[in-house]
């Protein structure tokens, strides 16, 4: 059983400051967690925490139904990988593996059966006699990994193990944590895994649930898609999600049986009839407003027959749906298969990511004919900024 559990845990400093505020949370066995936040925000407090490398000041934290506040890291089952490696440089790559096994006082048979299929598993059997020193980051790291490994722990524990190292072998890396995960499991072994990071691309890859973490306090926990598409407040919206969601201030109209958007600058965005009866209670109200990048298009003149909206400078063009309004473009990125498109509604600044289409020809100073998908839309009390919307 490697089920771990966090109840109602705190950690206050000496000075007063209030890192962890009292959390609650339960990691399945064989899950594979990760704690995501900004700086600051706790996380790898929590993981040191559950870790034994960080003393908490209330609650209780049980791995395996085993209450482990007061056990010390080496009795825990945990094993924990860090970022900056933490390998012995004297030693060898087959000897950093063996240090914690022949601590242990291990069988050498044994010792040297699980290095030799971790090495394997994690492709550095031919750098078994290489010193940390003659090895890349990438390589340095799959050592780390191994050597956490070969202790057959009850829990893994990673702490930011990528940000060291540079794009190409952040996503190797990545995948050969994530390849581990699955032959653990596949194998029958215990496989729950606690994983701290701040990118993004981390934890909505490997994470089979991801809790999201600001100022020591949860903000959700869901699977990736779930955090993505149905956030929870405000803070997950606008973290989760690169480019981020657009999110500006907005209110709640209604007229002639309609229920729509209203933003700063006028522009009324109507709602769906199922999201409008969830914000009646709203009308009149200022609430946030978000739309992710991917839901805001750029619309085809010919799609939509609007002969005479085609020049920008003239009043027909307000002839346009009411989803639908002429921004101008203001900066443009290029992605290779995408697009970034900057632009603003009133004072509010939006980006709109769209698949690279040639026969567009969008540059910076166009104006462009913008669509806002409100079955996509999101919308958050101005005060809790809790969802208002349930689905």
């Amino acid at each position: 059983m490697a089920e771990v559990v966090l109840r109602d845990v705190a950690k206050t400093y000496p000075n007063g400051f209030k890192a962890v505020k009292g959390i609650d949370l339960t990691i399945k066995e064989g899950e594979f967690m990760v704690f995501v936040g900004p700086s600051g925000c706790a996380k790898s407090t929590t993981l040191r925490m559950i870790a034994g490398l960080e003393e908490i000041s209330g609650g209780d934290i049980l791995i395996g139904d085993k209450r482990v506040n007061d056990l010390p890291p080496k009795d825990r089952g945990i094993a924990m990988v860090f970022q900056n490696y933490a390998l012995y440089p004297h030693m060898s790559v087959y000897d950093n593996m063996a240090f914690g096994l022949r601590q242990q006082k291990l069988d050498k048979h044994d010792i040297d059966s699980r290095i030799r299929e971790a090495a394997e598993t994690l492709e550095i059997s031919h750098l078994l006699e290489n010193k940390p020193g003659e090895m890349s980051g990438g390589q340095r790291q799959r050592v780390a990994l191994g050597r956490a490994m070969v202790r057959k722990p009850d829990v893994f524990l990673f702490d930011e193990p990528l940000s060291n190292l540079d794009a190409k072998l952040r996503v190797s890396t990545r995948v050969s944590i994530a390849q581990l995960h699955n032959d653990l499991k596949a194998e029958g072994q215990t496989a729950t895994m606690i994983y701290v990071t701040h990118d993004q691309v981390e934890a909505m890859t490997l994470g089979d649930r991801i809790c999201v973490l600001n100022q020591g306090t949860i903000m959700q926990v869901d699977t990736p898609m779930n955090l993505y598409r149905y956030p929870a407040n405000k803070f997950v919206a606008g973290f989760i999600g690169s480019p981020a969601m657009n999110l500006v201030k907005a209110r709640v109209q209604a007229e002639s049986g309609m229920t729509f958007i209203e933003l700063g600058n006028g522009m009324k965005l109507p709602l769906p009839a199922d999201k409008a009866q969830q914000v009646t209670h709203k009308l009149g109200h200022q609430i946030w407003f978000g739309l992710r990048p991917e839901h805001i298009h750029v619309v085809s003149m010919s799609e939509n027959d609007l002969n005479d909206a085609t020049v920008p400078d003239v009043n027909p063009r307000e002839k346009a749906p009411q989803s639908q309004k002429w921004h101008r473009i203001d900066v443009v990125e290029s992605m290779g298969n995408e697009l970034y498109l900057y632009f603003q509604t009133g004072d509010d600044k939006l980006v709109a990511r769209i698949p690279f289409d040639p026969a567009q020809d969008i540059r910076h100073g166009d104006n462009r004919l913008m669509q806002f998908d409100m079955n996509h839309c999101h919308l958050f009390d101005i005060d809790t900024e809790q969802a208002l919307l349930l689905g």
